[in-house]
C-alpha cells in the first residue's frame, strides 16, 4: 500500500520537491560551511521522495544539538510551522489525511534534522 501512496505522491509534487532539495543540497556542498546543512537537505529530499512505509529515528550527541539549535534559530522553525500549516489544511478533510500525516512527519524532520535518520518500517 506503501508504494501506491508513494508512486501517487511523486505524481502530485513529491518528485518536484525533491529535486528542489536536491538542489538546494547540491547549492549548500558548495562551500565547506555549508556541506553539513547539504547533507541535511539531502535527507529531507529522500523523506521527500517517498515518506510512505518510513520512519524518523533520533539519535546522535553533542554537535548534533548544537547543530539543530542553529538550525532551528536559521531556518529550521519556519520550515516546520509551513509544514505543521499544510499538514493541518491538509488533514481538513478524510482523503487527505494520509497526506497531512506525511506532512507532519517533514515538519519533525526539518525541525531537527541533524542526528536524525530516515529508516524504512
Amino acid at each position: 500500500m506503501s508504494l501506491i501512496a508513494n508512486i501517487i505522491w511523486i505524481i502530485f509534487g513529491g518528485l518536484a520537491t525533491a529535486v528542489a532539495w536536491c538542489f538546494a543540497g547540491c547549492i549548500l556542498c558548495i562551500t565547506v560551511i555549508g556541506i553539513p546543512l547539504g547533507l541535511q537537505a539531502f535527507k529531507m529530499a529522500r523523506l521527500t521522495l517517498a515518506p510512505f512505509g518510513v520512519d524518523i529515528a533520533y539519535g546522535g550527541g553533542a554537535a548534533s544539538t548544537i547543530a539543530n539549535v542553529v538550525w532551528l534559530v536559521l531556518c529550521g522553525a519556519w520550515m516546520a510551522l509551513a509544514y505543521l500549516i499544510l499538514g493541518c489544511l491538509y488533514c481538513i478533510t478524510i482523503i487527505g489525511i494520509p497526506i497531512g500525516l506525511q506532512l507532519f512527519k517533514m515538519a519533525q524532520l526539518s525541525l531537527l534534522p541533524f542526528g536524525a535518520e530516515v529508516i524504512p518500517r
